[in-house]
């Protein structure tokens, strides 16, 4: 199993507009973070994480050629707003399988009525993302491209997020606690992704830096990535300062999964 991490910031991406903070001025591409999303390589074919604004970008920077599945954790602008450049993959491969949460079905069809409502057509010579809606429930596992997905649900303000475990990997991003079903879930992978903020203050709805290592020291994972950083933290600062076993991720990273 792969995973590439294709973008790490957080809504923002750094660098923000209209900053001049040493991270968004920094010329260390590791602190150049675009909107949150990932690509997990597996036997059976590749699934992408999120759909953020910066796809077609994150997608040609990492040199993927297809996708054959889509997981969508949650609604967000910053890991939705991007789904209409999967039509480049759907216009030759045909219907793209994406698994979400029952509770995200009718926001996406609301907000992407021209993907989702069949008598919205394109005109000829174009085309448009063709997207099969699956759902799945908490902690009850999966079958995507032939292996067990087990889906983590954690708190991010008001909203739930889906992350997962497949494997020795589990990926949760925007989460605020990790509640005892997803440490049960989660406990035993060697490789744990988590979002984290920025170090001291912390957030309504995200791990800040330090809420993210007591978690990852819960789960006991071999190695965690941090990702969803903001322009608060430059990923050197970040390399000083965090503990053994718990590295910052940065767009284009890839990690190799036993």
């Amino acid at each position: 199993m792969k995973l590439t991490f294709l973008g790490t910031g957080t809504s923002f991406g750094v660098p923000v507009v209209g900053c001049d903070c040493s991270t968004c001025t920094s010329g260390d591409a590791r602190d150049h973070r675009t909107r949150h999303g990932a690509l997990v390589e597996l036997p059976g074919g590749r699934l992408l994480v999120d759909a953020p604004p910066e796809l077609r970008l994150q997608l040609l920077a990492a040199e993927v050629g297809s996708i054959d599945a889509l997981w969508l954790t949650h609604d967000h602008a910053d890991h939705v707003h991007g789904i209409d450049d999967v039509r480049a993959f759907t216009a030759r491969s045909g219907d793209l399988p994406t698994w979400t949460a029952q509770e995200y079905v009718n926001s996406l069809h609301e907000r992407f009525r021209y993907i989702f409502d069949d008598s919205v057509q394109p005109p000829l010579g174009s085309s448009k993302p063709r997207i099969v809606l699956n759902t799945f429930e908490p902690n009850t596992a999966v079958t995507i491209l032939g292996e067990e997905f087990i889906p983590v649900r954690v708190p991010h303000g008001g909203p739930m997020v889906y992350g997962f475990r497949v494997g020795n990997l589990g990926y949760v991003t925007d989460a605020k606690t990790l509640p005892a079903d997803a440490l049960d879930v989660l406990r035993g992978v060697e490789v744990l992704v988590l979002n984290a903020l920025w170090f001291g203050r912390p957030h309504g709805s995200h791990f800040n830096i330090e809420e993210a290592i007591e978690a990852a020291r819960q789960v006991g994972a071999k190695v965690t990535y941090l990702t969803h950083l903001t322009h608060r933290v430059r990923h050197t600062e970040l390399l000083e300062r965090l503990p053994a076993g718990v590295l910052p991720a940065y767009d284009g990273l890839t990690v190799e999964i036993g």
